[in-house]
């Protein structure tokens, strides 16, 4: 993909939705695609890692063992925490179809940060959301 395209892609990623396309432009060129077949767990539980990925065409399963948390399609995001303070997974993800993702490394998203404030905005906007919708689930 050339970085129009992933700029335009990451213009419908809710993470990203706010930030100017000049801005997604410096993300787009951090952004390493990775190609998975079905089946193939890619963030392990327990494990400490320093990336997140985006669902860019395909669909993955985030689950605890065998139960499943949630499916995630294009546009979504896990392991936005990763890239801000890495700490043992809380749960697997796995692909259920073959499916092409966007990974972002801490170290290379750290840079992207430092002389773009928006984009952490937006990290911290998505995982807000995350928790409050966490909390409606809990209180169904």
């Amino acid at each position: 993909m050339i970085t129009i395209e992933k700029v335009a892609f990451l213009r419908t990623v809710p993470l990203f939705a706010p930030i100017p396309d000049y801005v997604l432009a410096a993300v787009a060129q951090i952004v390493e695609e990775v190609e998975l077949p079905t089946a193939e767990t890619f963030i392990h539980e327990g494990e400490i890692e320093d990336c997140m990925y985006i669902v860019v065409e395909g669909q993955v399963r985030v689950h605890r063992q065998e139960k499943t948390i949630i499916t995630l399609g294009p546009g979504k995001s896990v392991g936005e925490l990763a890239v801000l303070d890495p700490e043992p997974r809380a749960a697997a993800v796995t692909t259920q179809e073959p499916t092409l993702l966007f990974r972002i490394t801490k170290p290379l998203f750290d840079e992207v940060m430092a002389d773009r404030p928006e984009i952490a905005q937006g990290v911290i906007r998505a995982l807000c959301d995350r928790v409050r919708e966490q909390g409606r689930l809990m209180t169904e």
